[in-house]
Order: C-alpha cells, then structure tokens, then sequence
C-alpha cells in the first residue's frame, strides 16, 4: 500500500497533538508514561515532535489516559481552526477521485 504525503492540516494537526502531549506529561518522565501507556518510548517521542503526525487511535486512546486527558479535550485542541485551512475536511491528493 502506497501512502499518500500528508497534507498540510494533517501536518498541522500532529503538531498541535504533539505539543498538546508534552504540555500534558509536564514534568513526567518519557520513558514513564510511554510504558504507562504500553508505547515505546521512541513512539511516544515521534508524536511529541510532530514527526508521526498521524498516529493510530488507540496508541492516542492509551497516552491520553496515562496523561488524564480526555479524548475530547484531545480532538477540540488539535482541530482548532487555522487561518485557511479547514482540518475537519481532508484536503483531496492530486489523482485522488471522489467517493460516489
């Protein structure tokens, strides 16, 4: 399976994840709460830096409970809107058709 780039919104979005983590962890130890939350700590430090923008659900799920975040407060910080662009609607890939 071929991956498409992300797009910027996405790129935005793990960033605003990952900033969101670390302000949460505060004094915590990395290596504490990736275990904490059944993570690697090299995983959790990709999300933190914004380099895995697009990590799966349930390894966000974990972190987030490890951290006392609830999954909604995680989804209203990370989809605030951005000056032009719209996070809550994927941008469409070049070549990419529309669903019918």
């Amino acid at each position: 399976m071929v991956r498409l780039p992300l797009t910027p919104a996405e790129v935005e979005r793990g960033q605003r994840l990952g900033a969101l983590l670390r302000r949460a962890r505060g004094e915590r130890s990395m290596l504490g709460t990736a275990l904490d939350a059944g993570v690697s700590p090299e995983t959790l430090r990709k999300i933190e830096s914004g380099r895995v923008a697009t990590p799966a659900f349930p390894t966000i799920a974990a972190i987030a409970d490890v951290l006392g975040l609830s999954l909604d407060a995680v989804w209203a910080e990370i989809n605030q809107p951005v000056a032009g662009v719209d996070l809550a609607r994927p941008a469409r890939h070049p070549g990419q058709r529309l669903a019918s």
